[in-house]
C-alpha cells in the first residue's frame, strides 16, 4: 500500500506516521502488527466516513485471501491499543452489516516524524521522561490485558503437558503469491506436530495461530496470550527455482533457541518438500521434548484443492445458513480438484451436519444428515486415521441417530488419533452434557478453547456451557469477550441474551435479542427467544403474536428445526400440553437439540411430568438429577475454565 509522502495523522494523544509505519503516543512507539497498522491508516485517512469491510479487505490484504474474522481481530487489536488507558475515548465505531468508521477528530500535518527504525522485538530506550512515563503506562496496560487473556486462556492443568504454537511461516520472497505455499507449510507443520506424543504435547490450532501472521509481538507476548511453553518460528524465501526454509524452536520462559535448521531445495515437487520438512521438524522436536513421534503427516496433493478446503472451513466457522452453503460449494470444488482428498469430505460432512441442524435449511434435516453420513464414511474409506472424519461420524451418531455408544466410540477414536483437534473436544463436550457429565463437559470445552483460543464458536460455546451450569455472570463475561472480537457473531449475542434471562434481567436480554435480529441472516435464531422473553416478562399477548408467526413458518418446507423453539415458548407461557405436542413433532424429526433437553432451562417446569420422563427414555438419555449436576459444575472454580 502506498503511503502519503510526509503526511501525519494526529488524533487525541496519538500520531500515526505512514512514511515510518509507526504509531506514537507522547513520542513513544506503540508496537502494532503490520496489518493492524495498515487498517488503522485506512480508517484515519477518512475520519467520519464508513469504510466498507470489502474495501478494507481489498486494501489491507490485496493479494491474499482472508475472511472478515481476520479483519475483526485487527479492529479488536486496535481498540485495545487505542483505548488501553480507559479514558473513555472511542476511536473506531462498528457499523453493523457494513464496516467501520473512525470517529475521533483527525488533524493532518506535513512534517515528518524523526524516529529511528528499530526491531519491533527490541525494547525502546528513550531518555525523555514523558516517553518513559508513557512506556510505563503501556507496560501496565499490557499487563492488565495479559491477565485478562490469562483468565480466558489458562495453561493446561495436566501434569507434564507441553503447549506449542506454530507461528505462520513468514514469506520473505517479496511475492505475495507465495503466501499459499507458506500457509500450506504452516498447516502441514501443525498437522504433523499434533501427532507427536499426545500425552505430552498439545499444538495450538491453525485458526488461532494464523491470527499472528505478520505480527510484531514478541515470543513472550505470544506465549502468554496463547498459554504455550514453546513457539516454532519459521521463514521461507524463494529465489528463482530454489526455496530456502529456516525454522527454529524457542522456549517462551527465557526466549532461548533450543534448535534451528535451514533447508534449501528446488521448487519442483513443492508438496513433497512440505511433507519432508514437516516430518523432519516433528522428529527433531520429538527429540528435544523427549517424545516419540507417531502417525503420518497429512498429504496435500493439490494446492488449489487445499486452498478451497481452507475457504470452506472459513465459511463453515461462520455458523450461518449462508456460510454453510458457501462452505459446501468450496468443499465440493476441492473434491472435484482432488477426489482423494479425505479432509475435504470431512469438511463437507461437518457442513451438512450443521446445515441440517439450522433453524431453516434449503433441504430437509433427513437429507442433510444423510449427506453428512455419506461424506464422513467416504472420508474414512480414504483415510481411517483421520481424526476429523471420526469426529464427523461421531456427530451424526450423537446428534441424529442417538446412538450413544457409537458416538462415544468415534469421539474417543478421534481424540486418540489427534488430541490437538479442537472440534473433537468441542463437540465431545456437548455429548458429555447430554450424558449428565457437566464437570467433564466443562473440562473438555476448556481443552478445545486452549487449543484454539481465538475461535469465535468455541469461545461462544464456553459461554453456553457456563449458562447450562447456571454460572450466569461468567457466561455473560465470556459472551461479551466474543462480541469484542466480532460484534456480529450472532450465536454469541444469543448466549448473552440467554444468560441475562437466567438472571431475570429481561430488558437486557431483550436488547441483545433485538440487536441479534439485525444481524444479516440471524433473524430465525432470535424469534423464538423474543417470544419466550415476552412470555417470561408477562407480556403474553406479544409473545403469542410472535408465536403464531413462528408456527405458521414451521409449516413451510424445511423449517422443522423450529419445533424445539416453539415448544420452549409454549413452556414459557405455561401451555404444557402444547409444549409436549411440539416436542413430539421434534422427536419424529430427530432434532439434535433434544439431546440437551434435560439442561435447557425453558423445560425445567416439565421435568416432573411423566410425559417428560417418557420422552427422555425414548431418546435414550440417562435420567439426570439436574440440581446435582449443576451443583457439581458450580463447585468448580472459575479459573479452571476461564
Amino acid at each position: 500500500m502506498e503511503a502519503p509522502g510526509q503526511t501525519r495523522y494526529c488524533f487525541g494523544p496519538f500520531v500515526l506516521d505512514p512514511a515510518e509505519r509507526v504509531l506514537l503516543r507522547e513520542g513513544c512507539h506503540l508496537p502494532l502488527p503490520p496489518k493492524a497498522l495498515e487498517t488503522l491508516l485506512a480508517l484515519a485517512e477518512k475520519p467520519g466516513h464508513v469504510i466498507e469491510k470489502s474495501e478494507l479487505l481489498r486494501r489491507v490484504w490485496p493479494d491474499t485471501y482472508v475472511g472478515e474474522a481476520t479483519l475483526a481481530q485487527n479492529i479488536f487489536t486496535l481498540r485495545k491499543v487505542l483505548n488501553h488507558l480507559g479514558d473513555g475515548h472511542e476511536y473506531i465505531e462498528t457499523i453493523p452489516k457494513r464496516g467501520y468508521r473512525f470517529v475521533a477528530p483527525v488533524e493532518t500535518k506535513g512534517e515528518p516524524i524523526s524516529v529511528g527504525r528499530r526491531s519491533l522485538r527490541t525494547p525502546l530506550r528513550r531518555p525523555i521522561p514523558w516517553a518513559a512515563w508513557a512506556s510505563l503506562i503501556l507496560v501496565v496496560a499490557l499487563g492488565i490485558y495479559v491477565r485478562w487473556r490469562g483468565r480466558r486462556l489458562p495453561a493446561d492443568p495436566a501434569i507434564g503437558k507441553v503447549m506449542l504454537a506454530v507461528l505462520p511461516f513468514e514469506n520473505l520472497s517479496g511475492d505475495a503469491r507465495q503466501d499459499y505455499f507458506s500457509d500450506g507449510l504452516t498447516e502441514e507443520m501443525i498437522a504433523e506436530l499434533s501427532r507427536i506424543d499426545p500425552d505430552r504435547l498439545r499444538v495450538i490450532a491453525r485458526t488461532s495461530a494464523m491470527q499472528y501472521k505478520g505480527t510484531a509481538k514478541t515470543v513472550a507476548q505470544i506465549g502468554r496470550e496463547l498459554g504455550v511453553n514453546y513457539i516454532l518460528e519459521s521463514s521461507i524465501r524463494r529465489e528463482g527455482s530454489r526455496v530456502r526454509v529456516t525454522t527454529q524452536l524457542v522456549r517462551v520462559s527465557d526466549q532461548i533457541h533450543l534448535w534451528s535448521q535451514s533447508y534449501e531445495r528446488d521448487m519442483q515437487g513443492v508438496l513433497t518438500l512440505q511433507e519432508e520438512i514437516a516430518g523432519d521438524v516433528a522428529a527433531q522436536i520429538a527429540i528435544k521434548l523427549g517424545s516419540g513421534a507417531s502417525g503420518q503427516p497429512a498429504t496435500i496433493s493439490n494446492l488449489d484443492s487445499y486452498e478451497d478446503y481452507l475457504k470452506g472451513r472459513y465459511f463453515w466457522n461462520k455458523r450461518s445458513e449462508q456460510g454453510y452453503l458457501k462452505a459446501i460449494e468450496y468443499f465440493q470444488q476441492a473434491i472435484a480438484e482432488d477426489p482423494g482428498y479425505a479432509q475435504a469430505y470431512s469438511g463437507l460432512a461437518d457442513t451438512f451436519a450443521l446445515l441440517g441442524s439450522n433453524p431453516t435449511t434449503p433441504i430437509t434435516r433427513q437429507e442433510a444428515i444423510a449427506r453428512a453420513r455419506a461424506a464422513a464414511l467416504k472420508a474414512l474409506s480414504l483415510d481411517d486415521t483421520l481424526a476429523e472424519a471420526h469426529t464427523s461420524l461421531a456427530f451424526v451418531y450423537w446428534h441424529y441417530d442417538w446412538n450413544w455408544s457409537a458416538a462415544e466410540k468415534e469421539f474417543q477414536r478421534a481424540l486418540q488419533l489427534n488430541p490437538s483437534y479442537p472440534t473433537a473436544h468441542h463437540w465431545y463436550a456437548f455429548y458429555l452434557v447430554s450424558q449428565g457429565q457437566m464437570d467433564k463437559a466443562l473440562e473438555e470445552i476448556r481443552r478445545a478453547q486452549g487449543i484454539d483460543p481465538l475461535s469465535l464458536i468455541i469461545n461462544t460455546d464456553v459461554a453456553q456451557l457456563l449458562y447450562f451450569a447456571q454460572r450466569y455472570d461468567q457466561a455473560i463475561e465470556q459472551a461479551k469477550r466474543v462480541l469484542e472480537m466480532d460484534p456480529e457473531f450472532a450465536l454469541a449475542r444469543e448466549m448473552l441474551a440467554w444468560s441475562y434471562l437466567g438472571k431475570q434481567q429481561y430488558e437486557a436480554a431483550l436488547e441483545q435479542i433485538k440487536a441479534g435480529m439485525r444481524i444479516p441472516g440471524a433473524k430465525s435464531y432470535f424469534e423464538a427467544n423474543l417470544s419466550a422473553t415476552y412470555a417470561l416478562m408477562g407480556q403474553k399477548a406479544q409473545a403469542k403474536d410472535i408465536l403464531r408467526k413462528i408456527e405458521a413458518l414451521s409449516e413451510q418446507k424445511h423449517t422443522s428445526q423450529l419445533y424445539v423453539g416453539i415448544a420452549e415458548v409454549h413452556a414459557a407461557l405455561g401451555d404444557t400440553d402444547q409444549a409436549f405436542a411440539w416436542l413430539e413433532k421434534d422427536v419424529r424429526n430427530r432434532d439434535g437439540g433434544l439431546t440437551l433437553i434435560q439442561v435447557l432451562p425453558y423445560f425445567n417446569s416439565l421435568h416432573e411430568d411423566t410425559r417428560f420422563k417418557d420422552l427422555v427414555r425414548r431418546i435414550g438419555l440417562p435420567p439426570q438429577n439436574i440440581r446435582a449436576a449443576v451443583s457439581s459444575a458450580c463447585s468448580m472454580t472459575g479459573s479452571r475454565l476461564l
